[in-house]
């Protein structure tokens, strides 16, 4: 008896669907990026391009739609879209066929990466009128990122100081040599040839020379701000991105990177400020990123948590000045400890410190809840980012182009975040 099987044909020429929005399922998510970037506000993109041009440009819609949907489904490479827009069906349909070059794609997004951080703004505002964030309680903590350079491009103060003498050194004794080349040939061939020009190898190492000398004075400059007579000797300069640090990462292990902040709305995991900072250190840091929150949402979180790296007692006493409750460990503690912690009963001592009033609080039930927030959205959010989106390295270099990246990373996370919930853009409505 014979098998049927469905027909199988590669060769076989197809009619493709009259519309683009027929070749994927309605829900899928690419439509939902597109139609949200329609509602949001490009004129700061769409306004820089008034020179007229022998060959028009990429519309600045679609690139921009390009690199958001790119970053939501992790896809940040520029290499990476332009293939995708060749071999992955909605990358195709969200470019109406078009295939921007990875420079293109790279280029739009370093000239356009102050407006589409902005657009992070936006896309938060879009998650409170859906509901989604409501400012009960905000979660803050940070994660260690690499930077776009190798740990092993970086070199101390004190080493640089010995390479400069050394190189010094190095260049001096070839000069004398090419002295005494010259003296020889001169001898040689008479004093009208030329033979002056320095060894091919001395090119190297007067570069590296320079870059150790820029790189000494750019840390010399540092802890000149810093009321310092010259930097520490151990103090360090990377020669790919001078602007990230040697930092410790949660695998305990010394990475050059950057040290990712974000305040979460606990409610909903939505990214309410996302900042980047250049030290590893989290003191001092809470209180700036709550304000941010405050300033931008015209609205104070009624509480907030954090560990205890964001321990400082002026923050919290202006926290809760301002009637912000703080749930933050003034002190490390290991679970099994904060088990075995038990809230005192009775009136609460008039001379307790700070850390201890906080510190009774949290051993509370009510204490213990709120601080545990944190555990189901802050700490979750970073996972996502990392594993889902696939995020542990920033692909631009420099502080503030940084910013921006890690900008869209959040950014990307609210897109989702307002997907899942259902929320429907209104020009897809209409």
């Amino acid at each position: 008896m014979g098998k049927t099987f469905r027909d199988y044909a590669p060769d076989q020429m197809l009619l493709l669907p009259p519309s683009l929005r027929d070749w994927l399922p309605q829900d899928h998510e690419v439509y939902f990026v597109g139609d949200l970037v329609d509602t949001l506000d490009l004129e700061p993109i769409l306004s820089s391009y008034t020179e007229e041009r022998g060959f028009p440009p990429y519309h600045p819609v679609m690139m921009t739609k390009l690199i958001i949907y790119g970053y939501a489904r992790g896809v940040r490479s520029a290499r990476k879209m332009q293939r995708a827009c060749v071999e992955d069906v909605a990358f195709r349909v969200l470019a109406a066929g078009q295939v921007p070059d990875f420079r293109t794609i790279a280029a739009f997004r370093v000239r356009h990466l102050e407006a589409l951080e902005q657009l992070f703004g936006q896309v938060v505002h879009l998650c409170r009128q859906a509901g989604l964030a409501k400012l009960g309680h905000v979660a803050v903590d940070s994660t260690k990122v690499r930077a776009h350079a190798s740990k092993h491009r970086a070199m101390s103060h004190a080493r640089m100081k010995e390479e400069e003498e050394r190189l010094q050194a190095e260049i001096r004794r070839w000069f004398e040599e090419c002295d005494e080349v010259d003296a020889a040939e001169d001898a040689l061939y008479g004093a009208d040839k030329t033979g002056d020009e320095l060894p091919e190898e001395l090119a190297d190492p007067k570069r590296r020379l320079q870059k150790i000398q820029e790189a000494k004075a750019a840390l010399e400059a540092e802890a000149k701000a810093k009321g310092k007579h010259e930097p520490e000797p151990k103090a360090q300069r990377n020669f790919t991105d001078p602007d990230s640090r040697i930092m410790l990462s949660s695998d305990k292990a010394f990475i050059q990177a950057y040290n990712c902040l974000a305040a979460v709305d606990a409610d909903s995991q939505v990214i309410l400020k996302a900042h980047v900072s250049q030290t590893a250190p989290d003191q001092g840091q809470l209180l700036p990123m709550i304000e941010h929150v405050t300033l931008e949402q015209a609205q104070a979180p009624e509480k907030v948590s954090a560990d205890a790296g964001y321990w400082k007692e002026s923050d919290i006493d202006l926290l809760e000045e301002n009637d912000i409750e703080a749930f933050v460990a003034p002190k490390r503690l290991r679970r099994p400890q904060w088990r075995k912690m038990t809230a005192s009963r009775g009136r609460l001592p008039k001379d307790l410190s700070r850390k201890d009033r906080m510190l009774r609080k949290l051993c509370t039930k009510r204490g213990r809840a709120e601080y545990r927030k944190r555990e189901t959205s802050v700490e979750p959010v970073f996972g996502q980012i990392k594993e889902a989106l696939g995020f542990r390295q920033f692909l631009l270099r420099g502080h503030r182009k940084v910013q921006g990246e890690w900008s869209l990373v959040c950014m990307a996370n609210n897109i989702l975040k307002l997907m899942r919930a259902g929320w429907i853009p209104e020009e897809a409505i209409s």
